[in-house]
């Protein structure tokens, strides 16, 4: 049964609260669609699919939509980040710790001062 192979992406969506979500088993192919919050989640969704069906499956099609474009996503600071954390999760580079930084100069005046809870806009690079 080809959604039990997808079983993670679908734990994923659930976990993620993608709205207008949907699946539907059709001759084999598993066919997946609903609205990610940011592209930041539509891209982790990708990820699951290509991990549990390689990097070009044929028996899942997917059609997940971004309903927040204006960003790459939210992120609420834990305990112990730092701006090149946080850049370097969402980027792999820490250096671009810059931009995150420009993005939220309305709520952050030093770069090298942030605080657990504070929400901050990862833009779209």
């Amino acid at each position: 049964m080809v959604k039990a192979k997808y079983q993670s992406v679908l734990d994923l969506g659930e976990k993620l609260n993608i709205k207008e979500g949907n699946v539907a088993e059709e001759n084999g192919v598993l066919k997946v669609w609903g609205t990610a919050n940011t592209q930041y989640e539509k891209n982790l969704l990708w990820d699951a699919i290509k991990a549990a069906g390689g990097e070009d499956p044929g028996d899942i099609m997917a059609d997940i939509k971004v309903a927040d474009e204006s960003v790459f996503h939210r992120h609420t600071v834990q305990s112990g980040e730092t701006l090149g954390k946080i850049a370097k999760h969402y980027y792999g580079d820490a250096m671009k710790y810059q931009d995150i930084f420009a993005a939220n100069s309305d709520i952050l005046k030093n770069p090298d001062l942030i605080h657990p809870d504070q929400e901050l806009i990862i833009p779209n690079l």
